[in-house]
């Protein structure tokens, strides 16, 4: 199989006019975004980018919040027969005071503006546009008089620069010639181009500086981003950005344009253009006119070498081959949006990634929320053998891991880090969402760090483990071992001899409640901190410190034997897990609260003894979700226990699907926080929900699971489709490639990284031949065990394939 041909089997493909924001082709290096629409009269590109923020903040009333504990000693005091704590005058009062930060419409992902390539109708038409998601090119299809000609564009891989040229229909993008102003009657296609900062940014800021100049071909605008909220320019912290163009062809620059800067294409030579975005510190980005990279046609020829260079080098980590042409599609659209949108050299994408304009992408700040919106979309990274993506989710770790040991101390008097329900990747000294009914979600803090270890399993790497990933476990080890271990969490009145999680809250589901009934030991806490608890206990065992570390390591330890028992209720399917302790098990949750230890907790899968597996089966089937956080989540935990119907995943999929592509957050039930008058779309216009390019995973976990350090072969792939993947990446650091087909697998190859042993769940019951360097040898173990060495390559056949072959 080669990924790429697969890749290129999956354009995207859209037939008409795009001139709405989530109908326009998305672009993107990882750090710059690009949305490419189609009026009926211009193109026009909106530009974005991970590192550009409006980078206020407000972090007024810290004399006011208290500490956690005042906090829980006042909730104490309310009256335990209220609905809620919102009845209280107090409680109403200080939750507005802790949200007025968190009101303000800053920080949040700042537009990087627009440029427009004007034509006259008369002479010219759009028809269409195509992505290539194998090479990054997008092409938009237009006629000019008789003709019918392509504008091209890409993103070089490592330079925020767009190249665009107008060329003949069939030109291929690779070709020096073949551009639409060979014949002098097609020039001038486009008359008129035009850069326009972004029409909602914010009053404050101090004018953008622009110019246009006719000698160097240019157009620029430059926007100061202040660090103060009252705006202004001067602050030593102040950022800035510059979007700038330059044509090979003459302009002429247009005066007095109120809304950005303009000028005339003159057509004297072929239409080829670069757009450049700097950005950085107020003092690193250029003033005024500068010289830009000149469009030449041997730069673009050498440009899209690199562009299609970078991304064949992408496709070539991994790929899919599937009998289901739709999921094939998904899983390449999919990889292809999580390629534009994020890199490690950049700031790791909040909510909506590198795409904005005016207030698409700015609905929650587009920040970072910490239960599930921030870690799902590196779930996909670690299968899919993209392990260096998920390197900026650990430099937001890094990030936010100061304001997190600052809260630990100064607010809950307590070691470690408490990481943040939400937070942004601008300088912060106080927590953005210090609410107690949604920032005490204390799964958060195990929650956070989780993936550093997903990154060690699937790479073995002991230097990442040492160095990047044990300091910010062992904070959350530290807070997680502190809180539990609280004269509030334990002892007699709690009638066991359990040490409990108290007070959280469940994510998206009834914040504090009076008398705290609904707030303690939530199955998502309990889950994760175990999770959080044995891997921090391996991470010594692996780095050799458990001498130093005893003492921490003997906290653990206490409080893993003395944990409390997941909450269960009995329903119509039978026991069922349930997200706290004496809860109705028909409630209707937003996140899937009620399957946590299937995933992320990995406590339950197809591994698990029969009993623990039948109450995770009940637990799936019984679920009911309001929408919105669940479209990878739910079907990931389905795809782990074998219980996924593809058939009905493909179908949530397309209702979530937009123009673009991409799928949106979209509701599903009334009767749990959303009301029958609600409408149900109400996500899809905020923005272009990073999270759910994590889609992949699912088809991931159903061609290949090993989450429990064994693999195991399509799990959940339907008998009477074929399959083939090639090197998804595996717990202990193996590559892995299969096929199946008829029913069954056909042939397994592993590749190991690290050396690691090798465990798999034998496919076939006749026996596998095995076969390594050393050898072949049959095994017919419902579990094979081979020790590996780095490099070794293992091929798996069934026994009586190899024999009738041989």
């Amino acid at each position: 199989m080669n990924p790429t041909e697969q890749a290129k089997r999956h354009g995207i493909v859209h037939d008409k006019p795009a001139p709405d924001f989530f109908e326009g082709a998305l672009m993107g290096n990882g750090g710059l975004g690009a949305v490419v629409t189609t009026r009926p009269d211009a193109v026009v590109i909106h530009f974005g980018h991970n590192n550009v923020w409006d980078i206020r903040i407000a972090e007024d009333n810290a004399d006011k919040i208290g500490t956690f504990q005042d906090v829980f000693e006042q909730l104490k005091q309310i009256p335990q027969e209220l609905d809620t704590f919102q009845e209280h005058a107090w409680y109403r009062e200080y939750c507005d005071m802790t949200q007025e930060n968190y009101r303000k419409p800053y920080p949040r992902p700042m537009p990087c503006g627009s440029l427009l390539l004007g034509y006259d109708r008369r002479r010219a038409e759009v028809l269409g546009h195509k992505v290539h998601i194998h090479d990054g090119l997008c092409e938009v299809y237009m006629k000019a008089d008789a003709a019918e000609v392509t504008l091209q564009l890409f993103i070089e891989p490592d330079t925020d620069r767009m190249w665009l040229r107008l060329v003949a229909a069939g030109t291929e993008a690779g070709a020096a010639g073949g551009a639409a102003g060979d014949s002098a009657s097609m020039r001038g296609v486009f008359d008129r181009i035009k850069l326009i900062p972004d029409p909602d940014t914010p009053k404050v800021f101090a004018p953008a500086e622009k110019a246009a100049s006719a000698e160097l071909g240019q157009l620029f605008f430059r926007q100061t981003l202040p660090f103060t909220p009252e705006g202004g320019t001067g602050h030593p912290k102040d950022k800035a950005f510059r979007l700038a163009v330059r044509t090979a062809e003459a302009i002429a620059p247009a005066h007095n344009v109120k809304d950005g800067v303009q000028a005339s294409l003159l057509g004297t030579e072929d239409f080829l253009v670069c757009v450049e975005l700097a950005e950085g510190a107020d003092t690193a980005v250029s003033k005024g006119l500068t010289v830009l990279h000149a469009p030449a046609a041997e730069g673009w020829v050498e440009a899209y070498a690199a562009c299609r260079s970078s991304w064949a080098d992408y496709w070539s980590r991994s790929g899919v081959k599937l009998g289901d042409e739709f999921l094939e599609r998904i899983w390449y659209w999919n990889l292809y949006f999580y390629h534009c949108s994020v890199k490690p050299e950049a700031t790791c994408p909040g909510l909506f990634a590198n795409w904005s304009y005016r207030s698409i992408g700015s609905e929650w700040h587009g920040d970072y929320h910490m239960n599930y919106n921030t870690q799902q979309p590196f779930w996909l990274a670690f299968s899919s053998n993209h392990v260096d993506k998920h390197l900026a989710y650990v430099n937001m770790v890094d990030h936010i891991l100061p304001v997190s040991r600052k809260w630990a101390k100064d607010y809950y008097g307590m070691r470690g880090a408490y990481y943040p329900h939400s937070a942004y990747p601008v300088e912060m000294n106080l927590m953005p969402y210090p609410v107690p009914h949604w920032g005490w979600e204390v799964c958060e803090t195990p929650w956070t760090v989780q993936s550093l270890w997903w990154h060690y399993l699937y790479t073995m790497d002991r230097e990442f483990l040492a160095n990047r990933a044990f300091v910010p476990m062992k904070e959350a080890v530290l807070f997680m071992a502190d809180y539990m271990d609280r004269p509030d969490t334990h002892g007699e009145a709690w009638g066991d001899d359990r040490y409990h999680v108290y007070p959280t809250v469940v994510p998206e589901l009834y914040e504090l409640t009076p008398g705290f009934k609904r707030n303690y030991d939530c199955l998502v806490d309990l889950t994760l901190t175990k999770f959080l608890f044995h891997a921090y206990a391996e991470a010594c065992k692996v780095l050799g410190v458990e001498q130093e570390e005893a003492e921490l390591l003997g906290s653990v330890r206490k409080l893993l034997r003395q944990f409390p028992e997941y909450p269960t209720a009995e329903s119509r399917r039978g026991t069922v897990f349930v997200s706290v302790p004496g809860e109705d098990p028909e409630v209707v949750y937003n996140t899937p609260n009620g399957i946590m230890t299937i995933f992320p907790g990995e406590e339950h899968g197809l591994h698990s003894p029969e009993d623990q597996y039948r109450i995770a089966v009940n637990s799936y089937w019984n679920h009911r979700n309001e929408g919105g956080n669940e479209l990878v989540f739910y079907h990931l935990a389905g795809a782990r226990l074998g219980q996924l119907d593809l058939e009905r995943f493909k179908r949530q999929i397309s209702y979530c699907m937009l123009p673009n592509g991409t799928c949106t957050d979209r509701v599903l039930l009334s009767g749990g926080r959303y009301s029958d008058t609600l409408s149900f779309d109400f996500m899809r216009r905020v923005g272009v929900w990073f999270e759910n390019f994590a889609l992949p995973v699912v088809i991931n976990e159903c061609l290949l699971q090993s989450y429990n350090g064994i693999l195991r072969f399509f799990p959940n792939w339907p008998a009477e489709q074929e399959a083939e993947f090639a090197t998804l990446r595996a717990v202990g650091a193996f590559l892995v490639s299969a096929s199946f087909s008829g029913g069954e697998v056909r042939w397994v190859e592993i590749e190991s990284e690290a050396g690691a042993a090798l465990k798999l769940y034998n496919p076939w019951p006749q026996g596998a031949v095995c076969r390594m360097a050393g050898g072949e040898s049959t095994i017919h173990a419902d579990v094979i065990e081979l020790p590996t060495s780095p490099g070794d390559r293992i091929r798996l056949v069934r026994a009586d394939v190899q024999a009738a072959a041989g």
